[in-house]
């Protein structure tokens, strides 16, 4: 998946929760916060190991930032977690 597509694709799912994989193979699950043309921002989820609360105070923060070229895969987490 080239660069253009991860950008479209996480601007899509804006708002919602979803699962990213990197190619370091680590995993993260959390809601889409923003979107830049290199950097896609998620909120963790607190049940699944994340804050929950961002990282600039409960219910505002935008969690924390992954660079597009280090993601291999993003779908919605709902497609995994009911």
């Amino acid at each position: 998946m080239n660069r253009s597509d991860l950008y479209n694709q996480c601007c899509r799912y804006h708002g919602q929760r979803v699962r990213i994989t990197c190619r370091d193979g680590s995993v993260h699950v959390g809601e889409v916060t923003r979107v830049s043309r290199n950097t896609v921002w998620i909120r963790p989820d607190a049940e699944f190991g994340g804050y929950g609360l961002g990282w600039f105070g409960e219910g505002f923060g935008v969690g924390f930032g992954i660079a597009l070229g280090a993601i291999t895969g993003i779908v919605l987490a709902s497609a995994f977690f009911w």
